[in-house]
């Protein structure tokens, strides 16, 4: 859906991968990271993890480099869809994408990315944490210029004598 987006909060990521199973659970039928449309990138060390997926990018580089237009972006909906029947396996999009998130399935010699599951993303039903969120814009952005906001009143009130 236009307007809504796709939103995860790193702090509350735990690196769990339910997010990851679920996916691989309702477009694959197994339970299989490597299959997921949505990555955590994980940083043991230091304690973080990153759940990176299809930004639905405004100008989206896999769609303007696929040479067989199976990579179209919906202008209704913002989604950027994939026509298998048209993919030749040239894995441009896949060397294109930015953030890496256009994947290949060596096995069906097909590619796959995140389709935000028709609308409601099943990642964001398994996300316990609530890292994962799926809202429309102006709320997600209006939730963080308060948050904004207040660690800005925050400081300023350690600021004062």
């Amino acid at each position: 859906m236009k307007g809504k987006t796709l939103m995860v909060d790193y702090q509350k990521c735990v690196g769990c991968g339910s997010c990851e199973m679920m996916c691989s659970l309702v477009h694959d039928g197994v339970c299989a990271p490597s299959q997921s449309r949505i990555r955590v990138v994980r940083y043991e060390r230091m304690g973080y993890y990153v759940p990176l997926t299809c930004a639905m990018c405004e100008k989206p580089v896999c769609v303007s480099v696929c040479p067989a237009g199976a990579m179209i972006k919906d202008r209704q909906t913002g989604m950027v869809n994939i026509e298998q029947d048209r993919c030749i396996g040239c894995l441009q999009c896949v060397q294109a994408c930015p953030f890496g998130n256009v994947n290949f399935n060596s096995l069906q010699g097909s590619i796959f990315k995140c389709d935000r599951c028709g609308g409601d993303p099943q990642c964001v039903r398994a996300c316990w944490t609530g890292a994962l969120t799926y809202e429309p814009l102006n709320i997600t952005l209006g939730q963080k210029r308060r948050a904004a906001g207040e660690k800005t009143l925050s400081n300023l009130g350690e600021a004062r004598p």
